[in-house]
This record gives C-alpha cells, sequence and structure tokens, in this order.
C-alpha cells in the first residue's frame, strides 16, 4: 500500500500539468512508405462498408452512484465470433449493455458484407430490465451436436441458449442450472476433467449479492486498490451430459473472491488439463494448476504470478519465442506522469519448470495505456505471433482529468474506499481517455515494436474488446474492435500477397466437438510454434477458433502433431498450406 500511496501522491502533484494524450488523434497516419510494403500488412476499417452500424450503449445503475457512473458502468462492449450455422464463415456477435438494448449477431453473408440476424434467432432481446445487461459471450458446443452453443455472462443473470442447427437459438438456461445472479465480466468454456463434455468457468466481478440497479447499500466498492477480496465469487461448472450443469467449485479447491476482469483457460504445464489464469483487478492475479481433473492447486505466488498487485483487465496466451511454450499476457494500468505499473508478459521456464518471469519490459509490451483487450495472433504472416492491445478508459472532456480525485480515494482507508459515497464525482472529466490501440509486431528475436499508426489503426476510442478472426477465409486475421459507447470497428487486413499461412478448423469425436483445449505444434523450418483452441480469451472476447499460423516466406511444412483433449495423439506429415484443414479426431 505504502508503494501505491507514493506513486499517487506524486500524481497529485503533477495532474496540474499532465494533459491527455493525443498525439494519435483518429485519421493521423505515420509518415514513410505503403504499409504493406514496410510492415507486411495494412488494416483498413471497413465496419460500414460491411454493415457492421453499430454504436455500443453503456448501462444506467442506480442514482446514488451517478457521480461516478462512467467508472462503474465502463464495461459491457464485447465480442465473440463462431460460425454459427456451420457454413465454414465466421459470424460476429456483439453486446450492447443498457437495459431494452439489443444485442447483434452478424451472419457472414461470405460476399464481404454481415447482416443482423440476431432478432431473428432470439438472441437479440436479452437486456430486460430485472434480469441485468450483457457484459460479454462465448461459443461452445456443450451438448457435441456439431452446433455452436452461446453463453452470455451478464451484470445479472447468466444465460445458456442452445443453437438449433444454425437455425435459431432456445434459451435453456433455466434448466442447465446456472447461478441466479452473477455479476461477470469474464468466462470460458473447457473440459476441465476431459471426459468430453465442455464446462463453464464463470468469474463475478461485483459481488453476486449486489444488485447495480438497487442499492441496498453504496458500500459496494473494492476494500483495497491492492488486495481487495470483497468481490464476486468464481464458479467451476461440471456439465452432466444431459443438459445440466453442477457447481462444483469448492470441491476443485477454487476459492477466490478477487475482482476477477479476465480468466484463460490452457494447459500451462505440460499435463494435458487446462489450466486457469485469472486477470483481477484491485489485486494480484491467480494461477490455478490443474491436477489431473480432481482439483484444482492455486499457484499463484509460487509460479511468481501473483506476487505483485496491479490492475489486471486482460489474459490471453500466445507461444512468443516458438518453442511450444505458452506465455500468458496481462494488460494494467499505465499513465505516462501519473501511475506505471506495465502489462506482464508472464514467460515459463523449460519444460516441467512451474516458475514464471515477467519479460514484458524487456520485450517492449508493457506501456500500452490503460489496456484492455489484447490477444496474440500473427497479422502479419511472418511466422510470429503478434499482440493486438487496446487502451482507453474514459473519455471525456477534453483536456480535464480525474487522476487527482482518483489519487485521493486510492489511499484512503479501507472503509472509506469501499463506499462509492466517498468517491468524489466525475463531473465530465477524462480518466486515461482518448489512448490509440497497439498492433506490437513481433520480430522473432524477443523484441516487439507498435506500428498501429502505420498500418491503419489510428483511432481513439475507448477501447474493451478485441477479437481476430479470418472473416474472408483468406489466410489473414482481421481485427474486430468493441469500444466502450463507441462504434463497432471492423478492420480488413490485407497481407503481402508472398507470405504463406495454413489453418487448422479441428472438430472432436472422443473430446468435446469443438476441441476446445486441442493443441497443434506446427514444425516449419527448424521451428515449432504450439497453439491451443480457446473457449475464450482477451477481455470479454473469444476469437476464430481455427487455428492460424503464419509462415513467412516458407511454402512447405514438415507436419503438424495434434495432441487432442482426450490425450489421443495425430501427426499429419506435409499438410498443404495457404488453405484451411478441417481436421476430424481419429476413432
Amino acid at each position: 500500500m505504502q508503494r501505491l500511496f507514493l506513486t499517487l501522491v506524486f500524481a497529485a502533484l503533477l495532474v496540474a500539468v499532465v494533459v491527455l494524450d493525443r498525439t494519435a488523434t483518429s485519421g493521423r497516419t505515420a509518415a514513410g512508405g505503403d504499409a504493406l510494403a514496410r510492415h507486411g500488412f495494412r488494416l483498413d476499417e471497413v465496419s460500414a462498408r460491411a454493415g457492421m452500424a453499430f454504436v455500443h450503449q453503456a448501462p444506467v445503475f442506480d442514482s446514488r452512484l451517478q457521480g461516478i457512473m462512467p467508472i462503474v458502468a465502463a464495461m459491457g462492449a464485447s465480442v465473440s465470433v463462431a460460425d454459427v450455422d456451420r457454413d465454414g464463415w465466421q459470424d460476429v456477435y456483439v453486446s450492447d449493455s443498457a437495459i431494452g438494448s439489443r444485442n447483434r449477431l452478424f451472419r457472414n453473408n461470405r460476399d464481404g458484407t454481415f447482416t443482423d440476424v440476431a432478432a431473428s434467432m432470439g438472441i437479440a432481446d436479452v437486456n430486460r430490465a430485472g434480469t441485468g445487461v450483457s457484459m460479454g459471450s462465448v461459443w461452445g458446443d456443450y451438448d457435441n451436436d456439431g452446433y455452436e452453443d452461446l453463453l452470455l455472462y451478464k451484470y445479472g443473470k447468466p444465460e445458456l441458449f442452445h443453437n438449433e442447427q444454425g437455425r435459431s437459438f432456445s434459451p435453456v438456461t433455466g434448466r442447465a442450472g446456472l447461478p441466479p445472479w452473477v455479476n461477470a465480466n469474464s468466462a470460458v468454456w473447457l473440459d476441465y476433467d476431459r471426459d468430453g463434455r465442455l464446462d463453464i468457468f464463470l468469474a463475478g466481478y461485483w459481488s453476486e449479492q449486489v444488485n447495480l440497479w438497487s442499492l441496498e447499500t453504496t458500500r459496494i466498492m473494492p476494500e483495497s486498490f491492492e488486495y481487495a477480496e470483497n468481490g464476486g465469487r468464481k464458479y467451476m461448472l461440471r456439465n452432466r451430459g444431459d443438459g445440466t450443469f453442477e457447481d462444483v467449485t469448492e470441491t476443485l479447491g477454487i476459492a477466490s473472491r478477487r475482482w476477477t476482469l479476465a480468466v484463460v483457460a490452457a494447459d500451462l504445464f505440460g499435463t494435458g488439463y487446462p489450466d486457469l489464469f485469472l486477470a483481477n483487478d484491485y489485486g494480484v492475479s491467480q494461477l490455478f494448476a490443474n491436477r489431473a481433473g480432481a482439483r484444482f492447486a492455486d499457484v499463484s505466488r509460487d509460479s511468481g504470478v501473483g506476487r505483485a498487485p496491479k490492475a489486471g483487465m486482460s489474459a490471453s496466451v500466445g507461444d512468443v519465442f516458438n518453442d511450444g511454450r505458452l506465455s500468458i499476457y496481462q494488460t494494467n494500468i499505465s499513465e505516462p506522469g501519473v501511475l506505471i505499473q506495465g502489462n506482464n508478459l508472464w514467460v515459463p521456464g523449460q519444460a516441467g519448470a512451474t516458475a514464471f518471469e515477467n519479460l514484458a519490459t524487456s520485450m517492449g509490451v508493457d506501456l500500452g495505456g490503460w489496456s484492455w483487450g489484447a490477444q496474440f495472433g500473427d497479422l502479419d504472416n511472418d511466422g510470429h505471433l503478434d499482440l493486438y492491445v487496446l487502451n482507453g478508459y474514459v473519455s471525456g472532456e477534453d483536456h480535464t482529468s480525474y487522476w487527482y480525485d482518483f489519487s485521493q480515494i486510492a489511499v484512503g482507508h479501507s472503509a472509506i474506499i469501499a463506499d462509492a459515497a466517498n468517491w468524489p464525482p466525475m463531473r465530465g472529466r477524462s480518466l486515461s481517455g482518448y489512448q490509440r490501440a497497439r498492433a506490437w509486431i513481433n520480430d522473432g528475436a524477443g523484441r516487439f515494436s507498435d506500428v498501429a499508426q502505420a498500418v491503419g489503426a489510428t483511432e481513439t476510442f475507448d477501447g474493451r474488446a478485441v477479437v481476430l478472426a479470418d472473416l474472408w477465409n483468406r489466410g489473414a486475421l482481421d481485427v474486430i474492435v468493441a469500444n466502450q459507447r463507441g462504434p463497432l470497428r471492423l478492420y480488413r487486413n490485407t497481407v503481402r500477397t508472398d507470405r504463406h499461412w495454413i489453418g487448422f478448423d479441428l472438430e472432436g469425436t472422443t473430446s468435446n466437438r469443438s476441441a476446445i483445449g486441442a493443441r497443434v505444434e506446427l514444425r516449419w523450418s527448424g521451428q515449432v510454434q504450439a497453439q491451443e483452441v480457446s473457449g475464450g480469451s482477451g477481455f470479454s472476447a473469444q476469437n476464430d477458433r481455427r487455428l492460424h499460423f503464419g509462415l513467412g516466406s516458407q511454402a512447405g511444412v514438415e507436419r503438424a502433431v495434434i495432441r487432442w483433449p482426450s490425450g489421443r495423439m495425430q501427426t499429419i506429415d506435409g499438410p498443404r498450406v495457404d488453405t484451411i484443414h478441417h481436421v476430424r479426431e481419429p476413432q
């Protein structure tokens, strides 16, 4: 607490001269040659042309929170993708967050345009009074019928929708046995016990006892800015295989009341079972190691990821060194002259080791801003995973700042911090607003460089969720950005034609049908890169679950080794490049 106190006191002295960073205003482009020639790819914003016209609406809570409404209602813009109708093209689902507002499902028309079909398919009118509002969604085939089902998590009642063969969705929440009220900002699908059925991990942010629209008390805020443990509970919901789920959280040893904003599931210790990493606001992050599906062990401190308290907001994994090891990327807060936490890139030790080292600073991916959603993906198809990171909290009146007031409450006693009535009103001021995104390109030698401005990502909305998906099936990862109280943005990615790629669309048989948790190791030209099919990553987001590998100038691949969630191994020798391979698990 002393460290945070000194930092924020210093911030209070400087805030009079701090102005908002407006050096990256919308429309400004970097000088130099063509982005395609210089950086290998170019991003063109095409949301209007593609038919994705949408502006996110923030929630409005109890009037007693009016003074700090931009802070407590600063989340809800989300995006996830799935091939809803199994036509081979990815569709896009985005959330709105005002009572009475409607979510969108943009169906891919396969010609570069999209049509909103959420209403006709029964997943638009989901923000009704008394049920809460949408914070995000993840897709997974929980009954293994071949169609991706939708889990919608909310500040309020979580909801499950069954996909009726791509024609419509049926609400099955009541029968499924989900918790009645969870103020959640994150959830993932995973098969934690490898029984072939997808389970749900759902993470609360606010306490589940809080109804933000009808408060019994204003003592709902975190009790500390560094070690808060009065947040929402966590739920591991085991799939029984009959359309219902049972809460096995306590049985598995998962105990947390931290303010979780993001969670990612991946095999981080090489056991074949998915582990859990929780990015927690107002405190330390947590890492739960999966012990063969029987229990989870909290290894946060021993692994190194849970020692320094920060404001964790996003969680994603990627093989940044092309050596088969998955690193964890967690975003935090960095505001020049005010508060520098720095984002974390937790790189694991060699095979069998349990300790992680933070290499974010040495690799150049620590200072983003007030960072939110982040995803790994090979944007330029050079064979190395890049990072796309969103930034910006509350963009209010230009050249104003709430940081001085924020620092005053942050250093207060827990009783003061925890009561929203004690927080100074914002009065339209900004708090780390008007920040730009980062497109950090991996040079393959241990360093990343930001090319966002040069390649076309120049806007400064308050970014929240980002998704990478090959929407045109061209072998290029397009970028979809959900902005809080701002427009949805679709960036069409154009990559140099002399760079090759390969994709894998996996389907489980003995394993869960979505193949979530399957791992592919691709070997080419003396390199190996590992990727896993994910049931949700980043912040309030889910990528294209097809795995995409850039290959650079290499026109051939030695082999792809697939480890299915069932444990079965499969090797594909010399798969053809520049194509997406549909691979079904051998029986």
